[in-house]
């Protein structure tokens, strides 16, 4: 009797069958200097509870990957069709000055084979880091709003948005956010995922 009065009171996130995301990223996705369950797909999956949504949040990310490295690693990476990959590449090709136009080639090849397992996309984009110049950030910058149009993707338009340049959610290196940081990315990025993740 216990048992059927718990089921028929269950939670509706908990009913429901859970979404599958996926973050392929670089380091930011790894959670370079942070502990378990502090990274962003950990804070990630808990901020999407909290939108009312059931979903596990798997961690593609490798330190140091270039969206080339993202393209090669693809298919090993992210296997079977999980229901949305966020796409959180190219911040080393920007530290690197990688030729923008390799960036984007390497973006693009990469929306089109998630969809070709039948998964959604958002992608989430960057700044290229002012020591690069002007004319450098200014074709880098242009990516993944013109990927996202093109692609017609959701994108987010800055994965550090709200985080970037504050020292307090950062680490010692000004780079990589600390367990703050992640957890003001994960919500934002969270509110910006739920309609995609509610929609048929």
């Amino acid at each position: 009797m216990l048992l059927l009065v718990t089921l028929g009171f269950a939670s509706p996130i908990m009913a429901e069958e859970a979404k599958r995301v996926v973050m392929l990223g670089d380091s930011i996705t790894a959670g370079y200097g942070l502990a378990a369950g502090e990274e962003l797909p950990a804070q990630l999956e808990k901020a999407l509870e909290s939108e009312g949504i059931a979903a596990t949040v798997e961690n593609a990310g490798v330190s140091g990957d270039t969206s080339a490295g993202g393209l090669s690693r693809l298919d090993w990476a992210i296997q079977g069709e999980p229901d949305l990959v966020i796409v959180a590449l190219g911040a080393n090709d920007g530290l690197r000055g990688v030729d923008p136009a390799d960036t984007r080639n390497n973006l693009s090849a990469i929306i089109d084979r998630l969809r070709q397992k039948g998964a959604r996309v958002v992608l989430a984009g960057m700044y290229a880091p002012p020591n690069m110049g002007a004319e450098y950030g200014e074709r880098f910058n242009r990516i993944y709003p013109e990927i996202a149009a093109e692609q017609d993707v959701r994108l987010y338009p800055f994965l550090l948005d709200g985080v970037a340049a504050d020292p307090s959610l950062n680490q010692a290196d000004g780079i990589h956010p600390n367990a703050e940081g992640a957890r003001i990315i994960a919500g934002r990025l969270a509110e910006a995922i739920a309609p995609v993740l509610k929609s048929p």
